[in-house]
């Protein structure tokens, strides 16, 4: 059997080489997500609004959270900020949460056909990532409808998730490639997806939290994307170049070292499917 290649430059030439095939298994992932429902793709804009509405009064009326030290604190506001803070984790938790079961679901691609199963974490990560940009869609005019705001720094929001998407990328290849041997991993993924959402700061500022957890917090790598996001989309500031730099360089570190892993387990895929 041919040894695959397990550097990341072949997964860059792989991804680039079947970027068609990639666009049209994603374009079949979201339409399929809502064929034959009612409402169709209607689907995309209220699933949040209804969501933000929820947690909104959740925790804005009965918790009472606010944003201290920012300008908005009313339940709009607080709403805005909840969108763009559940966009982010939205692609983390739908992602990766199909990771452990990628390659188990698409068995027929390794075990009868040739097909560059390398890509699939990119079809999942770019399926996810279309109801984050309808959420922030809706952020942009729910802003300039409300506050009669628009922040020309949202512009940058794509150059804030590329580091991220690189992230979960990864994390989707890890994941996928022990799912094929280790079928409880879904549960562990599970609960990994619901920590993440509380340990994020997506319903409280950061801020907010004790002085003795902040620094803990700030290791988790949802927290930055969180937070850059909201500045430029929400406040209207620059995003930090720098951390954004850091960050791509362990993005690409753990993407590097995920890809390693999946070709070296990818022989044995065929035999566990």
């Amino acid at each position: 059997m041919r040894r695959q290649p397990v550097d990341l430059r072949s997964l860059l030439r792989s991804v680039v080489d079947h970027r068609e095939l990639i666009l049209r298994l994603a374009q079949r992932e979201v339409t399929q997500r809502f064929q034959g429902s009612l409402l169709g793709l209607a689907w995309m804009v209220l699933t949040p609004l209804l969501t933000a509405a929820v947690f909104t009064f959740v925790f804005s009326a009965v918790f009472q959270t606010r944003w201290a030290g920012t300008t908005p604190t009313g339940p709009f506001d607080f709403a805005i900020l909840l969108l763009v803070g559940m966009a982010v984790h939205g692609v983390f938790a739908e992602a990766v949460g199909r990771a452990p079961v990628l390659i188990l679901g698409q068995a027929s691609y390794v075990t009868k056909v040739i097909f560059p199963i390398e890509v699939l974490p990119a079809v999942v990560v770019l399926s996810s990532l279309v109801n984050a940009v309808m959420t922030i869609a809706i952020v942009i005019v729910g802003q300039l409808l409300l506050n009669g705001v628009f922040h020309w720094t949202a512009l940058f929001w794509p150059l804030v998730m590329a580091p991220y998407l690189i992230f979960v990328a990864a994390l989707v290849m890890f994941f996928a490639a022990c799912g094929v041997f280790l079928r409880d991993l879904s549960q562990i993924v599970s609960l990994l997806i619901t920590v993440t959402l509380f340990l994020t700061p997506i319903f409280y500022p950061l801020n907010a939290v004790p002085g003795a957890f902040r620094t803990l917090m700030r290791l988790n790598p949802l927290t930055s994307i969180v937070e850059q996001s909201r500045t430029v989309i929400v406040f209207g500031g620059m995003p930090d170049f720098v951390s954004l730099g850091l960050y791509t360089l362990c993005a690409l570190a753990a993407l590097a070292l995920a890809f390693w892993l999946f070709q070296r387990l990818r022989p044995g895929f065929a035999d566990v499917l």
